[in-house]
């Protein structure tokens, strides 16, 4: 079976203005995609983590939403922190090659 990664986009505002059975049903695909499972969460605000060539490690904060470079991968990782997060990717293909890796915490 294929797998696939989704990204969610939207506005709390256009959230609460749809009515309440529409919201619990898809409250419901989420919790069955969950149970089936699926990885779910609500994306917390991200942060672009460089290391260029290995020698200090940048951070800026999102939203970004955009890019001047390609995708080059995703991945899902466990950390306790946010800053423990941040450490693990510094040193990532991406962040140490002049690319940029984001880390978006899921709630």
């Amino acid at each position: 079976m294929a797998k696939f990664i989704t990204i969610g986009y939207g506005d709390p505002a256009d959230y609460n203005r749809t009515p309440q059975v529409v919201r619990d049903a898809a409250h419901a695909q989420d919790a069955k995609l969950v149970s089936e499972g699926a990885l779910v969460g609500i994306a917390g605000a991200p942060v672009q983590v460089r290391n260029p060539n290995a020698a200090s490690v940048e951070t800026r904060n999102g939203p970004f939403m955009t890019s001047d470079l390609p995708i080059a991968g995703f991945a899902v990782i466990e950390a306790a922190s946010l800053e423990e997060a941040i450490d693990k990717v510094s040193r990532v293909p991406c962040a140490v090659a002049h690319g940029v890796v984001e880390v978006w915490p899921l709630k």
